[in-house]
């Protein structure tokens, strides 16, 4: 039936003139589209969206592994806070000191202080790096977990999709509150 519609607009089309072509070829394509696309209009789809920045910053498990990873780091950040003050103090005794210093003295001064400045540069990469890959670690875990609970939320009321962040979303779609209960808050 399709080949046979098709067959009959080709004719009209390379009867019109030129001008009215594009016209008569839209026509035909939205005639054709709307006979080819299924009825679907009696299934309706249901439909879901879930947060996943919300789930990641307000669920229990987000905020107990953000604890955890902050306690993990905590000794370290207070070395970098400490290591930064003696760098500060020292380069304010140097910015004091350093019209009475000889040449060679305030060159040394100089090599030190540029010295501790690239070690506190390095263990402050260090750290982020570390505290970076201790944090993806427990919200890889998180986010399987909120992954399940999605999935059985999903199968338990009937849903056909699952949208994970959106542009735009309406509130009667969004079920990121039923998440964060079913994964404790």
């Amino acid at each position: 039936m399709k080949l046979n519609i098709t067959s009959q607009l080709n004719a009209i089309v390379r009867g019109l003139n030129r001008g009215n072509r594009a016209l008569v070829l839209a026509a035909a394509l939205g005639v054709s589209a709307m006979a080819a696309s299924p009825v679907v209009q009696a299934q309706s789809t249901k439909i879901g969206f879930v947060s996943t920045e919300r789930i990641l910053r307000d669920s229990k498990p987000a905020q107990a592994a953000q604890a955890k990873i902050e306690s993990e780091f905590k000794r370290r950040d207070q070395e970098l806070s400490n290591l930064d003050d003696t760098l500060r103090s020292q380069v304010q005794k140097f910015d004091k000191d350093a019209p009475v210093l000889s040449e060679t003295d305030r060159i040394k001064r100089q090599r030190q202080l540029a010295d501790l400045d690239s070690d506190l540069q390095r263990k402050r990469r260090e750290f982020q790096e570390d505290f970076n890959r201790r944090r993806n670690e427990e919200f890889a875990a998180l986010v399987e977990k909120a992954d399940a609970v999605i999935k059985q939320i999903a199968e338990s009321q009937g849903y056909d999709i699952i949208i994970q962040d959106a542009v735009t979303v309406s509130p009667r779609v969004d079920i990121t509150e039923e998440v964060l209960k079913a994964l404790g808050g």
